[in-house]
C-alpha cells in the first residue's frame, strides 16, 4: 500500500467521522432544546413555531447524515476501489484526442455523482420541504429546472473544461497561472451574465411595483451611495415559501432583488432594514473580499495541482493508473475536500465577522430595532433553528446564531 493511500484514508475517515459527529451533537442539542422557546424569543415565537424549527432543521441533519456516508461511499469507489480507473479504460477506442477522452472522462464521473444525488435532492423537495410546508414546486418544474441546469452547465462548463485542459497540456511548467487567469475572467464574467441573462432563465423578474417602499429605498440607496440597475421582485413563491432578499451582479450590473414571498412578510421599515443589512455587505466590501480570498485560495490550489501532477505516487496512491492531465484534475477535485474540512471554522468565523459588520451597517442607517423584527419573523417563516448546538454552528454557519445576532444588534455600539 502507498504511503499517500494511508494519509488518503486517514484525512477521510477523520473529515467523515468528525461530519458525523457534528451531525449527532446537532440532533441531540435540538432535541433538549425543542420544547422551551429561548427567552430572547418569548412571546415573538410561539412553542408550535420553535418545534416546527426544531423539527424541520432536524430532519435536514439526518438527511446529511445519509449524503455524508454516501458521499464518502461514492469517492472510495471512483478512487481506491478504481471507479475512475474503469471509466477511463471504457472510453472509446476512437476518442483518440486526449483532450476530449479528459473531458468524457471528467462528464462522465459527475454524471454518475449526480444520479446518486437526484434522489436525495428529490426527497429534500418533495419529501422534507413539502411536509413542512416549503415546497411550492411541482414535478414538472423541478425537471425543467434540471434540464435547464444541465444545458447551462454544459455551454458554460464544457469549454471551460476544454480550455482548462488545453492550457494544462501545452502551457508548460507554469501551466497554472495561465488557468487560473482564465478562471478569475470566467468568474468576473458569471458575475455581470448572471443578474441579466442566467437568473431570468430560472425565475420571473418584475420591477417592484410599490411606490411606497420604492421610494424608501430609493432614499436609502442615495443615502448609502449605491447605484444599481433597478429593484426588482422575483417570483420565488412558484418553488418555495422561504423569503430572501440580495444584490447580484458586478460594476455596473448591479440589480437589487427581493422575493415575493419576503414582501407579503415584511413591512416597509422591516424591509428597508433588510436591504440596509445587504447592502452592508457591499459596503464593508465584503464581496469583493470574498471573491479575493476565492483567487488566492485557486492560486495556491492550482499551483499544489501543478506540484502534485508529475508525482507518480498521487494517481497510484488514489488507485489510478492512467496519468493524464485529466485524470489530475479530477482527482484534486474529488479528494481536496478530504484535507481541508477542518479549515470549514476558519471560513465560518469570517463570513459570520462579516454578518455582524453588516448588521452594524444597517442598524446606523436605519432603525436597528426594525432589522431585529426582520429577523425574528425570517427564522420563524424559513423555521431556522434558534438553538443549534454550537460546536456545530461554528463549523458550519455562514451566520450567526439568532441570540447572537439579535443581541448585537441591539449592543449600545450599533444604536
Amino acid at each position: 500500500m502507498y504511503l499517500f493511500t494511508l494519509i488518503f484514508i486517514t484525512a477521510l475517515g477523520l473529515t467523515t467521522l468528525t461530519r458525523l459527529w457534528l451531525a449527532s451533537r446537532q440532533l441531540g442539542h435540538i432535541r433538549a432544546h425543542r420544547d422551551v422557546v429561548p427567552d430572547d424569543f418569548s412571546g415573538q415565537i410561539a412553542l408550535d413555531a420553535h418545534q416546527k424549527a426544531a423539527d424541520y432543521t432536524s430532519a435536514k441533519t439526518r438527511l446529511g447524515l445519509v449524503n455524508t456516508l454516501l458521499e464518502t461511499i461514492l469517492l472510495l469507489a471512483l478512487t481506491l476501489g478504481g471507479g475512475i480507473q474503469a471509466i477511463a479504460d471504457f472510453l472509446p477506442t476512437w476518442l483518440d484526442s486526449d483532450i476530449w477522452r479528459g473531458v468524457v472522462l471528467i462528464l462522465g464521473v459527475l454524471l454518475i455523482s449526480a444520479l446518486i444525488e437526484l434522489p436525495l435532492d428529490l426527497y429534500r423537495t418533495f419529501g422534507i420541504d413539502a411536509r413542512f410546508g416549503f415546497n411550492k414546486m411541482t414535478p414538472a418544474l423541478f425537471l425543467t429546472d434540471l434540464f435547464k441546469q444541465i444545458l447551462l452547465s454544459a455551454a458554460l462548463g464544457i469549454p471551460l473544461l476544454l480550455g482548462v485542459l488545453w492550457m494544462m497540456g501545452k502551457m508548460g511548467e507554469h501551466w497554472w497561472l495561465f488557468v487560473w487567469l482564465a478562471w478569475m475572467a470566467f468568474n468576473l464574467l458569471i458575475l455581470m451574465l448572471y443578474p441579466t441573462v442566467i437568473a431570468p432563465l430560472f425565475n420571473k423578474f418584475t420591477p417592484l411595483a410599490d411606490p411606497v417602499l420604492a421610494t424608501r429605498i430609493e432614499a436609502l440607496l442615495t443615502k448609502c451611495g449605491f447605484k444599481s440597475q433597478g429593484l426588482f421582485v422575483m417570483d420565488g413563491s412558484k418553488r418555495s415559501s422561504h423569503g430572501n432578499a440580495y444584490f447580484s451582479g458586478f460594476g455596473a450590473s448591479k440589480q437589487i432583488v427581493f422575493f415575493d414571498t419576503l414582501l407579503t412578510r415584511l413591512d416597509h421599515e422591516e424591509t428597508e432594514a433588510v436591504l440596509a443589512h445587504e447592502l452592508g455587505h457591499f459596503k464593508r466590501r465584503h464581496v469583493i473580499k470574498r471573491i479575493a480570498s476565492m483567487f488566492v485560495m485557486s492560486l495556491a490550489g492550482l499551483w499544489l495541482l501543478g506540484w502534485l501532477m508529475p508525482q507518480d505516487w498521487f494517481y497510484l496512491g488514489l488507485g489510478v493508473q492512467t496519468q493524464s492531465t485529466a485524470s489530475a484534475l479530477l482527482l484534486f477535485l474529488l479528494v481536496s475536500p478530504a484535507f481541508t474540512f477542518l479549515f470549514h471554522p476558519l471560513t465560518s468565523l469570517v463570513s459570520r465577522k462579516h454578518e455582524f459588520e453588516a448588521d452594524r451597517y444597517a442598524a446606523e442607517q436605519v432603525n436597528g430595532e426594525a432589522l431585529v423584527r426582520a429577523l425574528v419573523k425570517l427564522y420563524n417563516d424559513n423555521a431556522a433553528t434558534l438553538t443549534p448546538d454550537p460546536l456545530h454552528s461554528m463549523f458550519y454557519d455562514s451566520h450567526p446564531p439568532a441570540s447572537q445576532r439579535i443581541a448585537h444588534l441591539r449592543a449600545p455600539q450599533v444604536q
